[in-house]
């Protein structure tokens, strides 16, 4: 009772085998109606820093990042925000 969601990072994963279209569609469209999101952060073996160094993975990161959408978030999101990105996302996939 004496705690509540800060809503500091809502994401969704891209399941492929259900849905076909992927992040960066799924991300623009968003954007056409002015809500901005972005992908899941990219993986440190995919940084340019990064490109020679030796990579351990078993790919599972960059599955994520191929898949995932940070949607907008936070406490500060009025409940018509939220019902907008909502009603957004349901048009684009269909409901």
């Amino acid at each position: 009772k004496d705690t509540f969601c800060n809503r500091w990072l809502t994401t969704l994963l891209i399941d492929r085998e259900k849905i076909a279209i992927d992040r960066e569609t799924i991300r623009l469209s968003l954007e056409k109606h002015n809500i901005e999101s972005r992908p899941l952060w990219k993986p440190m073996h995919m940084q340019p820093v990064y490109q020679d160094a030796p990579y351990y993975g078993t790919g599972v990161c960059d599955d994520l990042f191929d898949r995932g959408l940070c949607l907008p978030s936070g406490s500060n999101l009025s409940g018509e925000q939220l019902n907008n990105i909502k009603k957004e996302l349901y048009t684009i996939f269909g409901y």
